[in-house]
Order: C-alpha cells, then structure tokens, then sequence
C-alpha cells in the first residue's frame, strides 16, 4: 500500500495542530459553533443526533493491520467500544467528544490515516474496488490510478469549496464492483483498438434526492490524460454548478440541464488548454506509483488441497461459508474472504474494538497483514491460502464474523438511520433487524440466492437504496415512520435505477413486505435466475400486487 513520504506526514500532522487550535478556540468561547462547522466539516467531524460522528478516511478501502489496531483503539479509548464501516469504504465513530477529535486525529497520523475531505463541499474519499489486485477478471489494478487521484485532489485549492461533494470511483475489472456509473465521475478501465490502457469516463452519476445513471463523456481516455481530464471537468462544474440551492448543486443536475454534449464541448474546450501541461501523466508516474501495490510474496501452491475438501464434507457451517463467503482468487492456492459484518443481533456495518483487534491479528498471520473495506459494509482479507482456510473460519467464528451470508438478503447495506443521523426521517437499523428475524434460515436463504437489499433512512440514500435489488427508503408521514420499497436496481454494469412498487408502508409491514417480494421471485424463477433476473423478465406488476394485497 502507499507509503506517506515526509511531505504527507507534515501536511497530515500541520492539519491536525491546526484543527486542535480551532477547537480549542471554540471551546474557549473564541469562535462559535457557526463558524467551527465548515472547519469541523472539512476534517471530517459532523453533529448528529446524540454527539458528534468523526469519519475516517480508508482511500479504496485499504487498511494494514497496525492501522486497523489503532482504529480498535480510538474505538475502545474515545467511543463506546465499536464503529461502523459504512457504503464509502470508510469507517465512522458515532460519541467522539469534541475536545477528544484532535487527539484522535493525531493518533490517526501516527499511522498514516486521516479524516481529510471525508465531508464538505470537496473531492471525497477515492473509492474503488475491495478486490483490486487479486480479482480473476481483473484488466488492470487500479489502485494507482487511484492514489494518484487521491494525492492530487487532496487539498486542491481549487476544488476545495465545490458547489457540493463530488465523488470519484475507479475500476479496473470487467465486473463493475466499485459502481462507478453512480459517482460524479466514474472511471472504467478500457483498451482502444491498439490495445492501450485507458479509462471509458462516466460524469454526472450519482444517487440522493434526484438518482441518475452517469452519462458516458468519452469512450476512450488515455490513461497518461486522467489528471487533466478530470481537472477540466471539474472546472467546467465549479463554474457553472449552482450555488443558490443545495438540492440542485451537484453535476448531475447541471449535466442534465446541459445535456450530455454540451456538457462535453465545455469540457473538452477547456481540457485543450491544460491536456499537454504540467497535469500530463507519463510511464514513470505510473511505474512509481505501481511500486507502491507490489503482489505479496505467494507461493507456488496448487489448486487443490485435500485437507479443505474434507473439512468441507465433514462440517456443513464451514462448508456454507466457504461457499458464500470465499471468493476464488487469480492467484492458485490462495482464496478471497469476505468477512461479514451482517451477525444478526448487530446494526449492518458495525464491528467492535475486540473484532478490529481479532481481525488485524487474523490479516497477520493468514493475509501478509493488510485488510479492505467494501461497499457493502463489510471486510475482506485478500490473500488467504486455501490450506488456512479452516483456521481462518475457526477464528472469525470465535469472533461471530463468520456469518456465511455474503450476497444474501441479510447481507443488507444500512445507513444509521434515525438512530444517529439527524438528517434522517425514519430508522433503518431497526428495519434491517426486523428483516433478519424473517430470515433466520440459512437454507432458506442459501435457495433464495443473491439478493443485495439497500436501505437509507432518508432520501441522501447513504444506503444506496436506489440501487438495491430491493430497496428500502424511510420517510416521514406526519410525525410516523413510513417505508417506500423498489425492486430491480443495479449498481453493477448493467445499471438500473429500482422501480417503485407503489405507497410508502407502516413500519410494521415492512419484513412482511420483503418476504413477499421474495415469495414471488422463488414462484416466478425460471432455472437459476437471480431475483434481478426474474423482475427484468416479469416486470413489477406481480410483486406489486402481493405486496399491496398484503398490506391493505
């Protein structure tokens, strides 16, 4: 993983004396609470409900073993114990006490993490895909072109006060895994007729109050043009973005107001002026950068390995997480685990101090001490030896982060809903509770399939409901908590926004709800068709009907 030089340590470590002066100038009664909040904001320090929630930094969702050690930490010295992996790769703690944050900002720098453009009207975190590297269908890694993105929109003083947060996402496979069509602008890697790298750009994606699939602004970027084309379509959208109302401050409203050709003319018009500059990337930016994500030291092991294969006969719930949990790797011998942060008595994306500690320890001795964060709330060791794999299981399940339920319907992504958010209209992790009591056998769940469930708690859609093959949305009716459900949207590469089934429900229905939903699905399949496949095959006429039937 990058390595900070002495420059990031500096500017990590200048950023944090900084911020402690400002709040202590606030606590002092120096500066109010109106102006400490753009401050707060840009290091990543919101106000919810209760207390205040510090968001972390994990640029592509990469952590080595000593930062997840310090993040158990912070969680076990300046929280309650826990916190929360949420949908951007990042990680959340929901009671930090103000006066706490510097501290445990510099003890963030010790390790080389940050909560730097983690909020505000700012280039966010770089997301990207949690099996960069070690995927079969991987073209390229994209983890360099992602720290490179990263370091140049760090602090950009030019984008540093945007009309509203932007978000970039890479991808460098032929399965989209990081949803790059859902980001303001979305690089997926592609090769023209000569057989280059270069990136298919997406702009204008993205999800909240108006949903909107990117548009394609240019088919084929070279890979030495991603900084300057980037910085243009920035520009374009710093200039012309609207400032007046928030709800109609992101791209994808001036690139639909534009429209998608006109919105390229200007970029292009003024990428002709920086395309050859200072900006223009070359192979040893590249090659330097690439040095920084060398594969581990495998060994040369076979495919098979008997040991596995009989553990798998002999214990069924070892089995089942092999199955459903383990995904195969490009390397022979090794496997990909997915840790499920989804134990049923746990609010989706929690994990506690004692679980970091466990599975840094774990990362150590099976994973050559590296972790990722995914989208979907949860963790992953990429490197794991098949011939490790029972140990493995053994030790996440002493820690109930084996739960073999990865792709499942209780492998649902929820934000923290009116528990904390004070955006928030209506719970989630109380739904998502509610939901997992409806589907307490695996069995049960194993014959159902992949269903990815998205649940937000109000129309930000941090849960990406939109996008969910089913999703949950919570709103308020009159001082009540109401759920709106959708079935069939997609993140991946064919990207669909989720139709709407029809009027918000009580929150009492909603379990009832999603069970009927899959009813239909297990009636209607056809071979082994995917619940997304059979709602693109029948439409939504039959889900709306037993749904509504139901709860009438």
């Amino acid at each position: 993983m990058y390595q900070y030089d002495s420059v990031d340590k500096t500017i990590v470590k200048e950023r944090v004396a900084q911020f402690r002066d400002q709040v202590n100038r606030h606590l002092n009664g120096e500066l109010t609470a109106a102006d400490l909040q753009p401050l707060r904001l840009r290091n990543g320090l919101y106000m919810q409900i209760h207390a205040h929630m510090l968001r972390v930094s994990i640029p592509y969702g990469l952590i080595n073993s000593t930062q997840m050690r310090t993040l158990a930490h912070i969680a076990r010295k300046y929280d309650k114990g826990y916190g929360h992996f949420t949908t951007r790769q990042n990680i959340q703690y929901n009671w930090p006490e103000l006066a706490d944050v510097p501290d445990i900002l510099d003890e963030l720098a010790d390790v080389e993490m940050h909560a730097i453009q983690t909020s505000g009207n700012c280039i966010r975190n770089i997301s990207s895909d949690q099996y960069a590297g070690v995927a079969k269908d991987e073209i390229i890694d994209p983890r360099p072109y992602c720290e490179i993105i990263r370091q140049w929109s760090t602090l950009h003083p030019e984008f540093y006060w945007l009309p509203r947060k932007f978000k970039i996402a890479v991808t460098g496979a032929t399965e989209d895994r990081a949803a790059v069509q859902f980001h303001d602008i979305g690089l997926e890697v592609v090769h023209n007729n000569a057989n280059d790298i270069g990136f298919r750009v997406y702009v204008g994606g993205g999800l909240g109050r108006t949903p909107v699939i990117g548009k394609v602004i240019k088919e084929f970027l070279p890979r030495e043009d991603i900084l300057s084309y980037c910085d243009a379509i920035l520009r374009v959208y710093n200039l012309h973005g609207r400032r007046d109302n928030k709800y109609k401050a992101r791209i994808k409203i001036l690139v639909n107001a534009m429209g998608i050709d006109r919105f390229r003319e200007e970029v292009d018009a003024e990428w002709q002026f920086q395309k050859d500059g200072d900006l223009k990337l070359h192979d040893t930016d590249f090659d330097t950068m690439a040095a920084f994500f060398p594969p581990p030291a495998y060994e040369d092991l076979s495919d098979g390995d008997e040991r596995i294969a009989k553990w798998r006969n002999l214990d069924s719930r070892f089995n089942a997480w092999y199955d459903n949990n383990t995904v195969e790797h490009k390397q022979a011998g090794y496997r990909i685990v997915n840790i499920s942060l989804k134990e049923h008595a746990v609010a989706p994306g929690d994990i506690t101090d004692d679980q970091m500690d466990a599975v840094a320890e774990i990362a150590e001795q099976y994973s050559f001490g590296e972790v990722r964060s995914t989208h979907e709330q949860n963790l992953v060791l990429a490197d794991v030896r098949q011939s490790d794999l029972l140990e493995v299981w053994k030790a996440l399940d002493a820690q109930n982060l084996a739960t073999a339920n990865i792709g499942s319907v209780n492998d649902m992504i929820c934000c923290p809903g009116l528990d904390f958010c004070s955006l928030a209209n209506a719970s989630s992790i109380s739904i998502a509770k509610q939901i997992n009591e409806k589907f307490t056998d695996f069995d049960e769940l194993y014959d159902i399939g992949e269903v990815k469930l998205k649940m937000s708690g109000c129309m930000n859609a941090c849960g990406h409901h939109h996008v969910g093959h089913i999703g949950v949305l919570g709103v308020d009716k009159k001082g009540e908590e109401w759920y709106q459900l959708t079935v069939g949207g997609d993140a991946s590469n064919n990207a669909e926004l989720g139709a709407r089934l029809g009027p918000a429900i009580a929150k009492d229905k909603v379990g009832d709800a999603v069970s009927d939903i899959l009813h239909v699905y297990r009636e209607q399949r056809e071979d082994e068709e995917r619940l997304l496949d059979t709602f693109r095959r029948v439409g939504v006429d039959p889900f709306k009907e037993r749904v509504y039937a139901e709860t009438n």
